[in-house]
């Protein structure tokens, strides 16, 4: 199932969010919380701040796990 069904089904009820929270995206990618962070610091997952929180665009979940989809080609 692509990320972007995965996202579709995780909220089925209401709008699809813009931005997720970190926990939200790790759980999205199947990582822990602490390895998100580590992909944020690394600069392999894009984030936005909204005043003192952070936030991961959907978008760049599905650029992230499409990058890769190509490295492992």
């Amino acid at each position: 199932m692509a990320i972007q069904d995965q996202l579709d089904l995780w909220v089925a009820d209401s709008p699809a969010p813009v931005l997720v929270t970190v926990r939200e995206a790790a759980r999205v990618l199947a990582i822990s919380r602490s390895t998100a962070y580590e992909l944020i610091a690394a600069g392999q997952l894009e984030t936005v701040h909204i005043g003192r929180s952070v936030r991961i665009p959907v978008d760049a979940i599905v650029a992230y796990v499409g990058s890769l989809r190509r490295r492992d080609r």
